[in-house]
Parts: structure tokens; C-alpha cells; sequence
């Protein structure tokens, strides 16, 4: 089963089950992948889409940090949940010890040295993490790696 059927799926149970932040996450997944899908007049395979579940993601972490900010704890209840209801159909993500070592043989790969090499390192590591692993903490890493 492809991963736009199993989302389709997963919508109908909780439909069934009357979980709204389920089928909410679900739907709004759902419509950003069926946006991309007119824009750019192609059909997503599970790649492309796991590339816009990822994307999805890192807007509702971003929207995390600045409703903690205001303190509204019921957006930031709702946010969770659907970044946990997403987060299952992203491959598993990476350890911190496993970017690191990844990290380490791309920046021997590309000789990079300083920190004017962080987009060169960037651009060769997140091919090889793609989908498992949040850029801001790749970034995070190279830096504390380069410094």
C-alpha cells in the first residue's frame, strides 16, 4: 500500500474513532501533498511525499517555538499531537551520534575545514539524511564540528 493510501486510511479510522487532532494532521497533510501535486501537475511517489510530510513537520516545530513563547499551552497540546501523528509516517529519524558520524565522513568527503564550508557540508549531507533528520540540527551540528 502506497503511503498516499495508507494516509487516506489512517484518516477514515479516525473519522470512525471521532479523533479530530488525528484526522485534522491527516487532512492538512493530505491537502499540502494534493497542492503540490496541482502545482506542479505530476503525481508524488512516496518520497516526494515523505519530503512534504517532513516539510510539514518542521512548520508546525517552527509554530512550537513561538506559541511557547505566548504560553498558549492548548495550541502547543495540539501542535504535539500532530507532530507525533506525523512524525509515524517519516521514516525513523536519526540519532544525534549517528549525525554526528555521518557528518564527520562528509566533511572528510568534502575537505571542509572552516566555517565558511557549512553550505558545501549541508548540501552533501542532507542527500544522505533525507527525511530523517531535521536540518536546523544537522546545521547545529556541522557548527559545533567546524568550530
Amino acid at each position: 500500500m502506497s503511503l498516499k493510501e495508507t494516509l487516506l486510511e489512517d484518516m477514515k479510522t479516525a473519522m470512525r474513532e471521532k479523533d479530530t487532532l488525528k484526522k485534522n494532521a491527516i487532512q492538512m497533510v493530505r491537502s499540502a501533498i494534493l497542492q503540490v501535486e496541482k502545482d506542479s501537475r505530476i503525481t508524488l511517489d512516496d518520497d516526494s511525499i515523505i519530503d512534504v510530510i517532513g516539510k510539514e513537520v518542521k512548520k508546525r516545530r517552527d509554530s512550537l517555538s513561538e506559541f511557547e513563547k505566548s504560553g498558549r499551552q492548548d495550541l502547543i497540546d495540539n501542535l504535539k499531537t500532530e507532530i507525533d501523528v506525523l512524525l509515524k509516517y517519516l521514516p525513523e529519524q536519526l540519532s544525534e551520534e549517528e549525525l554526528e558520524n555521518i557528518i564527520k565522513e562528509t566533511i572528510q568527503e568534502t575537505g571542509a575545514s572552516s566555517m565558511k564550508d557549512i553550505g558545501k557540508v549541508m548540501q552533501a549531507v542532507m542527500p544522505k539524511v533525507k527525511g530523517r533528520a531535521d536540518g536546523k540540527i544537522i546545521n547545529q551540528i556541522i557548527k559545533k564540528i567546524l568550530a
